[in-house]
């Protein structure tokens, strides 16, 4: 297949701007049958079977987004992708004229040297000797999505971050979690689905378009992710009882995928991945994916085609735009269900 063959229409005003006026007051598309079903993210617990595991990231999104300029005066914006340690991390950097090593930038009254460059990342040096997330919580802004056009302001600040975001590093939001609050935490629990957790921090990759029409020729961006004891233990649990593996965003879905073992449960520990998930695919973890809709012709959209199968993803995208579905981070959701080629 093809990038063009995933595109379709989007009228722009269907990009979500703002999140609903409460996390849990979205919509729902439930794919599961051949047709689609318009539902609320609110029901998702009927949705759902005692016994179910529910899979979150726990990333936090940082304050990733820089504005300085360069010690000859040129303006530079940044946008961290990860951190190595207290002092070094690695950026995009939009300059006129990209720093060769050993150059200097001024964020925030901070020096930061340029120590290389790898493809469109520059590895940097915070120097003096603050720590590089104190220096992001005093310098830097929230990374938006790009096609959310507003500067952040204090109701992003809170509804950009899920309610269960604990490990700093994310520079995007894993945004199937945003429809989560307490409320829907407690009625999931009583209906009798567990719960567990992993960390992937989004890197800004994720919002990169596929720029060659040969998917095989296309390179993923790379990401951290780190899978605890306690999470392999819960699928394995889940499965001896018969129930489902459910996947709460792409993020899990790509970490799961990327880490599992011959016996099809996630190794323990921290990895990188680059997988990138094209109709064909066979999924070894997840039996459905709850996901927000994603931008045309992207890996997302690439990614749920092969879980959902091809012809009914696209259907179903063709229903969400037909029924004013919001698109995009601060948008709707999507319950997915694998169609029997897309398992192994």
């Amino acid at each position: 297949m093809r990038r063009s063959d995933f595109d379709y229409h989007l009228p722009p005003e269907l990009i979500a701007q703002h999140p609903p006026a409460t996390r849990a007051g979205a919509r729902l598309l439930v794919l599961e049958g051949a047709c689609p079903e318009d539902d609320h993210i609110a029901r998702l617990p009927s949705r759902l079977s005692p016994g179910d595991l529910l899979i979150f990231n726990d990333t936090r999104v940082i304050p990733a987004r820089l504005f300085g300029h360069k010690s000859t005066g040129g303006r530079v914006e940044g946008m961290v992708e990860r951190i190595d340690d207290d002092r070094h991390f690695w950026a995009q950097l939009g300059v006129s004229k990209s720093p060769r090593a050993g150059g200097v930038l001024e964020v925030g009254g901070r020096r930061l040297t340029v120590l290389g460059r790898e493809d469109d990342l520059f590895h940097l040096r915070l120097e003096g000797a603050e720590e590089v997330h104190a220096f992001l919580d005093a310098a830097g802004q929230l990374p938006l999505p790009p096609y959310i056009t507003h500067a952040p302001g204090k109701q992003d600040a809170e509804r950009y971050q899920t309610v269960f975001a604990r490990a700093p590093g994310a520079v995007a939001a894993p945004t199937a979690g945003l429809h989560f609050d307490q409320g829907l935490l407690d009625a999931l629990d009583a209906r009798g689905v567990r719960r567990a957790t992993l960390t992937l921090h989004v890197g800004a990759g994720t919002f990169q378009p596929v720029r060659v029409d040969d998917l095989s020729a296309h390179r993923m961006h790379m990401e951290r992710y780190h899978i605890n004891t306690e999470l392999r233990q819960a699928i394995a649990d889940t499965r001896a009882r018969g129930g489902r593996v459910v996947a709460v965003g792409t993020t899990v879905c790509r970490a799961l995928e990327s880490a599992v073992d011959d016996e099809g449960l996630p190794k323990v520990g921290a990895g990188e991945t680059r997988l990138f998930i094209t109709p064909g695919y066979r999924f070894r973890v997840i039996d459905r994916l709850l996901t927000n809709f994603h931008l045309p012709q992207s890996t997302l959209l690439m990614l749920v085609s092969a879980l959902g199968g091809y012809e009914r993803m696209m259907a179903a995208y063709r229903h969400a735009v037909d029924q004013r579905y919001r698109f995009f981070s601060y948008g709707d959701a999507m319950l997915i269900t694998p169609t029997a080629a897309a398992r192994p």
